[in-house]
Protein backbone atom coordinates (compact mmCIF):
# COMPACT_ATOMS: atom_id res chain seq x y z
CA UNK A 1 0.00 0.00 0.00
CA UNK A 2 1.58 3.35 -0.78
CA UNK A 3 0.47 6.75 1.44
CA UNK A 4 0.85 10.18 0.75
CA UNK A 5 2.88 12.26 3.08
CA UNK A 6 4.67 15.58 3.83
CA UNK A 7 7.54 16.69 6.07
CA UNK A 8 9.56 19.19 6.59
CA UNK A 9 13.60 19.96 6.20
CA UNK A 10 15.17 22.97 7.13
CA UNK A 11 11.76 24.83 6.97
CA UNK A 12 10.27 23.57 3.66
CA UNK A 13 7.64 21.19 3.04
CA UNK A 14 8.68 17.68 1.14
CA UNK A 15 6.62 15.42 -0.69
CA UNK A 16 6.65 11.77 0.08
CA UNK A 17 5.55 8.17 -0.13
CA UNK A 18 5.39 5.76 2.41
CA UNK A 19 5.14 2.19 0.97
CA UNK A 20 3.70 -0.57 3.41
CA UNK A 21 4.18 -4.78 2.98
CA UNK A 22 0.97 -6.74 2.71
CA UNK A 23 0.29 -8.86 5.89
CA UNK A 24 1.16 -6.06 8.32
CA UNK A 25 -0.47 -6.66 11.85
CA UNK A 26 -2.43 -3.80 13.98
CA UNK A 27 0.35 -2.87 16.23
CA UNK A 28 3.52 -4.16 14.43
CA UNK A 29 6.42 -1.91 13.72
CA UNK A 30 8.98 -3.28 10.71
CA UNK A 31 12.25 -2.12 9.81
CA UNK A 32 12.20 0.26 7.22
CA UNK A 33 14.11 1.28 4.27
CA UNK A 34 14.57 5.33 2.80
CA UNK A 35 15.24 5.35 -1.26
CA UNK A 36 17.25 8.22 -2.43
CA UNK A 37 16.82 9.38 -5.83
CA UNK A 38 19.61 10.28 -7.85
CA UNK A 39 21.53 13.31 -9.57
CA UNK A 40 18.25 15.11 -11.21
CA UNK A 41 15.98 11.76 -10.47
CA UNK A 42 12.64 11.87 -8.98
CA UNK A 43 10.99 9.96 -6.16
CA UNK A 44 8.40 8.31 -8.72
CA UNK A 45 11.15 7.71 -11.15
CA UNK A 46 12.65 4.71 -11.00
CA UNK A 47 12.17 4.29 -6.81
CA UNK A 48 9.10 2.82 -7.11
CA UNK A 49 10.15 -0.68 -7.76
CA UNK A 50 12.41 -1.09 -5.56
CA UNK A 51 10.07 0.01 -2.74
CA UNK A 52 7.90 -3.07 -3.94
CA UNK A 53 10.73 -5.31 -3.72
CA UNK A 54 11.38 -4.05 -0.47
CA UNK A 55 7.72 -4.22 0.52
CA UNK A 56 7.52 -7.91 -0.42
CA UNK A 57 10.37 -8.58 1.80
CA UNK A 58 8.61 -7.89 4.26
CA UNK A 59 10.36 -3.81 4.66
CA UNK A 60 8.18 -0.73 5.01
CA UNK A 61 9.61 1.80 2.37
CA UNK A 62 9.75 5.68 1.85
CA UNK A 63 10.67 7.87 -1.05
CA UNK A 64 10.66 11.48 -1.27
CA UNK A 65 11.90 14.05 -3.41
CA UNK A 66 14.50 16.85 -1.92
CA UNK A 67 13.68 20.17 -2.11
CA UNK A 68 12.85 21.98 -4.99
CA UNK A 69 12.24 18.53 -6.66
CA UNK A 70 9.12 17.16 -7.70
CA UNK A 71 6.40 18.22 -5.57
CA UNK A 72 8.57 19.41 -2.60
CA UNK A 73 8.85 23.24 -1.93
CA UNK A 74 12.24 25.36 -2.40
CA UNK A 75 14.14 26.65 -5.13
CA UNK A 76 13.75 24.59 -7.72
CA UNK A 77 15.88 21.88 -9.50
CA UNK A 78 19.37 22.78 -7.38
CA UNK A 79 21.56 19.68 -6.65
CA UNK A 80 22.77 21.51 -3.06
CA UNK A 81 24.20 18.02 -1.78
CA UNK A 82 24.76 19.17 1.75
CA UNK A 83 20.86 20.43 1.95
CA UNK A 84 20.49 17.01 0.33
CA UNK A 85 21.86 15.38 3.53
CA UNK A 86 19.57 17.28 5.80
CA UNK A 87 16.32 16.77 3.80
CA UNK A 88 17.62 12.44 4.13
CA UNK A 89 18.08 13.29 7.89
CA UNK A 90 14.56 14.87 7.93
CA UNK A 91 12.92 11.87 6.03
CA UNK A 92 14.58 9.03 8.40
CA UNK A 93 12.78 11.51 11.48
CA UNK A 94 9.62 11.25 10.04
CA UNK A 95 9.63 7.60 8.81
CA UNK A 96 10.47 6.98 12.35
CA UNK A 97 7.60 8.27 13.56
CA UNK A 98 5.31 6.10 11.52
CA UNK A 99 3.49 3.55 13.79
CA UNK A 100 4.09 0.60 11.38
CA UNK A 101 8.47 1.50 11.63
CA UNK A 102 10.68 0.84 14.58
CA UNK A 103 12.24 3.69 14.49
CA UNK A 104 15.33 1.71 15.90
CA UNK A 105 15.49 -0.18 12.47
CA UNK A 106 15.78 1.97 9.61
CA UNK A 107 17.88 1.91 6.21
CA UNK A 108 19.00 3.88 3.18
CA UNK A 109 19.72 3.09 -0.20
CA UNK A 110 20.66 5.37 -2.44
CA UNK A 111 21.19 5.04 -6.36
CA UNK A 112 23.33 6.93 -8.69
CA UNK A 113 24.22 10.44 -7.01
CA UNK A 114 21.44 9.20 -4.52
CA UNK A 115 24.53 6.40 -3.46
CA UNK A 116 27.13 9.52 -2.84
CA UNK A 117 24.34 10.86 -0.19
CA UNK A 118 23.46 8.07 1.44
CA UNK A 119 27.02 7.47 2.25
CA UNK A 120 27.15 11.14 3.62
CA UNK A 121 24.08 10.77 5.25
CA UNK A 122 25.52 7.18 7.25
CA UNK A 123 28.98 8.79 7.93
CA UNK A 124 27.09 11.81 9.74
CA UNK A 125 23.67 10.24 11.06
CA UNK A 126 23.71 6.71 13.89
CA UNK A 127 20.34 6.21 12.98
CA UNK A 128 21.21 4.77 9.57
CA UNK A 129 21.79 1.35 10.44
CA UNK A 130 22.62 -0.52 7.21
CA UNK A 131 23.28 1.53 4.28
CA UNK A 132 23.32 0.51 0.52
CA UNK A 133 25.00 2.49 -2.08
CA UNK A 134 23.88 1.67 -6.08
CA UNK A 135 26.39 2.82 -8.83
CA UNK A 136 27.56 6.06 -6.54
CA UNK A 137 29.95 8.46 -6.75
CA UNK A 138 32.61 8.85 -4.59
CA UNK A 139 34.47 12.09 -4.90
CA UNK A 140 32.85 14.09 -7.75
CA UNK A 141 35.72 15.98 -9.35
CA UNK A 142 37.01 12.67 -10.61
CA UNK A 143 33.88 11.33 -11.68
CA UNK A 144 33.23 14.52 -13.98
CA UNK A 145 36.72 14.68 -15.41
CA UNK A 146 36.82 10.61 -15.72
CA UNK A 147 34.04 10.91 -18.56
CA UNK A 148 34.85 14.35 -20.24
CA UNK A 149 38.34 14.86 -22.40
CA UNK A 150 41.22 16.76 -20.80
CA UNK A 151 40.15 19.75 -22.73
CA UNK A 152 36.34 19.15 -22.51
CA UNK A 153 37.69 19.34 -18.74
CA UNK A 154 39.45 22.37 -18.54
CA UNK A 155 36.91 24.01 -20.63
CA UNK A 156 33.83 23.18 -17.56
CA UNK A 157 35.97 24.34 -15.27
CA UNK A 158 36.60 27.86 -16.92
CA UNK A 159 32.52 27.78 -17.20
CA UNK A 160 32.01 27.14 -13.59
CA UNK A 161 34.53 29.69 -12.45
CA UNK A 162 32.54 32.37 -14.71
CA UNK A 163 29.50 31.42 -13.53
CA UNK A 164 30.36 31.54 -9.58
CA UNK A 165 31.73 34.82 -9.87
CA UNK A 166 28.37 35.84 -12.04
CA UNK A 167 26.29 33.71 -8.90
CA UNK A 168 28.41 36.17 -6.22
CA UNK A 169 27.44 39.54 -8.35
CA UNK A 170 23.93 38.57 -9.62
CA UNK A 171 22.53 35.79 -7.42
CA UNK A 172 21.61 33.92 -10.58
CA UNK A 173 23.31 30.95 -12.20
CA UNK A 174 23.05 29.77 -15.70
CA UNK A 175 20.90 27.34 -16.89
CA UNK A 176 21.78 24.91 -19.47
CA UNK A 177 20.64 21.38 -21.27
CA UNK A 178 21.12 18.70 -18.51
CA UNK A 179 23.03 16.60 -21.01
CA UNK A 180 26.00 19.21 -20.77
CA UNK A 181 26.43 18.58 -17.53
CA UNK A 182 25.60 14.93 -16.47
CA UNK A 183 26.87 13.67 -20.12
CA UNK A 184 24.74 10.97 -21.60
CA UNK A 185 26.79 7.69 -22.38
CA UNK A 186 25.62 6.14 -25.62
CA UNK A 187 25.07 2.94 -23.89
CA UNK A 188 22.25 3.65 -22.03
CA UNK A 189 21.06 7.02 -22.42
CA UNK A 190 17.89 5.36 -24.57
CA UNK A 191 16.65 3.84 -21.39
CA UNK A 192 17.33 6.83 -19.13
CA UNK A 193 15.50 8.81 -21.86
CA UNK A 194 12.39 6.52 -22.32
CA UNK A 195 11.89 6.93 -18.41
CA UNK A 196 12.20 10.39 -18.32
CA UNK A 197 9.75 10.96 -21.10
CA UNK A 198 7.19 9.43 -19.15
CA UNK A 199 7.37 11.48 -15.84
CA UNK A 200 6.43 14.98 -15.88
CA UNK A 201 8.54 16.09 -13.23
CA UNK A 202 11.84 15.07 -15.09
CA UNK A 203 13.42 18.11 -16.20
CA UNK A 204 16.15 19.02 -18.87
CA UNK A 205 17.69 22.27 -18.33
CA UNK A 206 19.76 22.38 -14.44
CA UNK A 207 22.25 25.37 -13.49
CA UNK A 208 25.80 25.38 -14.09
CA UNK A 209 25.93 25.69 -10.09
CA UNK A 210 25.76 22.02 -10.54
CA UNK A 211 29.65 21.63 -11.22
CA UNK A 212 30.89 23.02 -8.11
CA UNK A 213 28.15 21.54 -6.09
CA UNK A 214 29.50 18.18 -7.34
CA UNK A 215 32.91 18.83 -7.14
CA UNK A 216 32.52 19.98 -3.40
CA UNK A 217 30.92 16.92 -2.17
CA UNK A 218 33.24 13.58 -1.99
CA UNK A 219 31.57 11.38 0.56
CA UNK A 220 34.45 9.03 0.50
CA UNK A 221 36.23 11.74 2.60
CA UNK A 222 34.12 10.41 5.67
CA UNK A 223 32.38 7.18 4.59
CA UNK A 224 35.18 5.44 6.90
CA UNK A 225 33.01 6.74 10.02
CA UNK A 226 29.52 4.57 9.34
CA UNK A 227 31.70 1.92 10.56
CA UNK A 228 30.99 -1.06 12.05
CA UNK A 229 27.49 -0.45 10.92
CA UNK A 230 27.29 -2.15 7.61
CA UNK A 231 27.78 -0.79 3.70
CA UNK A 232 27.14 -2.48 0.84
CA UNK A 233 28.52 -1.05 -2.55
CA UNK A 234 27.14 -2.23 -5.61
CA UNK A 235 28.70 -1.62 -9.08
CA UNK A 236 28.67 -2.67 -12.79
CA UNK A 237 31.68 -3.26 -14.33
CA UNK A 238 30.36 -1.77 -17.80
CA UNK A 239 28.99 1.36 -16.24
CA UNK A 240 29.79 4.09 -18.51
CA UNK A 241 28.62 6.58 -17.28
CA UNK A 242 29.86 6.75 -13.06
CA UNK A 243 32.49 4.48 -13.98
CA UNK A 244 32.91 1.33 -11.19
CA UNK A 245 36.18 3.08 -9.80
CA UNK A 246 33.57 5.34 -7.59
CA UNK A 247 32.20 2.66 -5.97
CA UNK A 248 35.54 1.04 -5.69
CA UNK A 249 36.92 4.16 -3.96
CA UNK A 250 34.16 4.34 -1.86
CA UNK A 251 34.45 0.98 -0.49
CA UNK A 252 38.25 1.71 0.22
CA UNK A 253 38.06 4.09 2.54
CA UNK A 254 35.00 2.14 4.11
CA UNK A 255 35.48 0.16 7.59
CA UNK A 256 34.28 -3.20 7.77
CA UNK A 257 31.43 -4.63 7.64
CA UNK A 258 31.24 -3.98 4.22
CA UNK A 259 30.81 -5.37 0.84
CA UNK A 260 31.67 -4.51 -2.81
CA UNK A 261 29.22 -6.31 -5.62
CA UNK A 262 29.99 -5.68 -9.02
CA UNK A 263 27.60 -6.62 -11.67
CA UNK A 264 28.98 -7.92 -15.25
CA UNK A 265 27.62 -6.20 -18.26
CA UNK A 266 25.59 -3.68 -17.21
CA UNK A 267 24.85 0.11 -18.81
CA UNK A 268 24.55 2.90 -15.59
CA UNK A 269 21.00 2.88 -16.48
CA UNK A 270 20.50 -0.71 -17.05
CA UNK A 271 20.35 -1.17 -13.05
CA UNK A 272 17.18 0.13 -13.29
CA UNK A 273 15.78 -2.69 -15.40
CA UNK A 274 15.50 -6.60 -15.73
CA UNK A 275 17.88 -8.37 -15.97
CA UNK A 276 20.16 -6.03 -13.86
CA UNK A 277 17.31 -4.77 -11.70
CA UNK A 278 16.80 -8.44 -9.80
CA UNK A 279 20.67 -8.78 -9.46
CA UNK A 280 20.78 -5.45 -7.82
CA UNK A 281 17.94 -5.81 -5.24
CA UNK A 282 19.48 -9.78 -4.17
CA UNK A 283 22.01 -7.98 -3.52
CA UNK A 284 20.19 -5.30 -1.32
CA UNK A 285 17.86 -7.74 0.15
CA UNK A 286 20.67 -10.43 1.22
CA UNK A 287 22.40 -7.31 3.00
CA UNK A 288 19.59 -6.06 4.66
CA UNK A 289 18.27 -9.19 5.79
CA UNK A 290 21.58 -9.95 7.29
CA UNK A 291 22.02 -6.97 9.06
CA UNK A 292 18.30 -5.14 9.28
CA UNK A 293 15.98 -8.20 9.50
CA UNK A 294 12.63 -6.66 8.45
CA UNK A 295 10.89 -8.22 11.64
CA UNK A 296 11.83 -8.93 14.98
Amino acid sequence: MKKAVEFYSEGFKLCGDVYTPDGLQSGEARAAVLLCHGYTGVKDLYLPDNAKALNDAGYVAMTFDYKGWGDSEGTRNRLAPYSRVMDAQAAMTFLGLQPEVNEEKIGIYGTSYGGATVSWVGAVDPRAKCIVSVVGIGHGARWMSRVRRVDEWYDLQERSKADREARATTGKSQLVERSEILLPDRQSAELAEAARRNNPAAVSTIPVEYVDDTVGFNPEWIVGQISPRPILFITSDNDRLVLPEESEQLYAHAGEPKKLVVLKGYGHYEVYVEPAFSEVMGATLDWYQKYLPSRG
